[in-house]
């Protein structure tokens, strides 16, 4: 029998391992590609609350300034500066003893204009019988009768300055006109203070509640009037705008006010008008001065179309889409037009109607036209509140 050389022995090797794996791809069945499964949301026309953000400051409740009403010296100071004082509490005491003084003086004149008006009083009265026997002349009896009226006016003019002692030796204790949060004090013990001149001593501001003074633009305030009367915003009643407010650190007020005062007069300065917002301020977290960011409640918006943002995309030319899901359950791109972006989401001017549904998930893996299995995805707050957790921390 003929030997075969090594290098047939291999070509026969390679071609019979050919065969083989030829036959094994005429028995291998093609598998069919999985079907990509979607998160899908269905397009419906809702309410949403319309808010603006406003920036202000906040301004004290009350804001009492404490001045001098007497003059004198000053004896003593008997608050803590910087503390909570209440309405009514003995802040100053100025030298009382001139006050004294003129009001003892006055209850004299006082005395004296009652001891002659009980003389005045006494004549008159004898006067009256001897002037009808006619043991009296008539005119003595005028004069008597005016006497009595002069003592009578001069009873009341010492009342009114026994009155006004009284009322300045009041002044020389000076109490507290509201309650709230003193400042420091501008006198000292020792210092002489003029009634006249309305000496300054200390001012005291009410802090709980705070107010907010914000600034709205006129254009913005016609936007929303124009919206109204258009019927696109429905006010929300009677009921006072909710406001949430934001510190100068970016933290929100962990507690929530109501818009007191809506302006009517632009400022030519700076175009604006002020609102007022009143807050709650039991902890004292809010001083007056403070810069804040406020976000006021203005109505709500009928028949809007909301989106995830997580599912708007842009193409090469910058215009925002989506990708539906259609009835054949294949993907088509749809160019929408995009509002504002509002917790999450974007408003849709034009492009969507009621029933599409729209998919909110793993859209930069998708195509058009492939075949999908579309799930129902979750609440429009849990999407957004899952897109917020992986999006990246700036």
């Amino acid at each position: 029998m003929p030997s075969i050389s090594p290098r047939r022995a291999a070509i026969a090797a390679t071609l019979a391992t050919l065969l083989l794996a030829a036959c094994g791809e005429k028995d291998k069945k093609p598998v069919a590609d999985a079907v990509p499964e979607v998160a899908v949301l269905t397009v419906a026309h809702t309410s949403l609350p319309v808010s603006i953000e406003l920036p202000g400051r906040t301004a004290p409740f009350l804001l009492a300034e404490v001045r001098a009403r007497v003059d004198g010296i000053v004896q003593e100071r008997t608050f803590t500066e910087g503390s909570d004082v209440k309405k009514g509490q003995p802040l100053y005491l100025i030298d009382p003893a001139p006050y004294r003084a003129t009001l003892a003086s006055a209850e004299a004149q006082l005395q004296r204009a009652q001891a002659n008006a009980v003389s005045s009083n006494a004549q008159l009265e004898r006067y009256k019988v001897l002037v009808g026997g006619n043991a009296v002349s008539k005119q003595a009896f005028d004069n008597a009768q005016a006497a009595q009226l002069q003592a009578a006016a001069d009873v009341a003019a010492a009342k009114a300055a026994v009155t006004t002692a009284k009322i300045n030796l009041g002044y020389t204790s000076v109490t507290a006109p509201i309650g709230g949060r003193s400042s420091v004090s501008q006198v000292t013990q020792g210092a002489y203070v003029q009634g006249g001149s309305a000496t300054l001593l200390t001012t005291i501001q009410q802090i709980d509640p705070m107010y907010v003074d914000l600034q709205q633009s006129s254009v913005e305030g016609l936007a929303l009037r124009r919206d109204v009367v258009a019927g696109n915003i429905r006010l929300t009643g009677s009921d006072r705008a909710r406001v949430s407010l934001k510190l100068e650190d970016g933290t929100t007020y962990p507690r929530s006010g109501t818009l007191e005062v809506s302006g009517v007069t632009v400022d030519p300065a700076t175009g604006s008008v002020t609102l007022r917002a009143r807050f709650p301020n039991p902890d004292h977290l809010l001083l007056p001065g403070m810069f804040v960011r406020a976000s006021v409640g203005q109505g709500v918006r009928e028949g809007v179309v909301r989106v995830p943002a997580p599912a708007v995309t842009r193409n090469p030319q910058g215009e925002a889409t989506v990708m539906l899901v259609g009835a054949d359950s294949k993907l088509q791109q749809r160019t929408i037009q995009t509002g504002a972006l509002v917790d999450g989401h974007w408003t849709v001017d034009e492009g969507l109607k009621d029933g599409e549904r729209i998919v909110v998930s793993g859209i930069q893996k998708l195509k058009p036209g492939i075949v999908v299995k579309a799930t129902a995805a979750q609440a429009p707050q849990a999407v957004a509140r899952a897109a917020d957790k992986t999006a990246p921390q700036r």
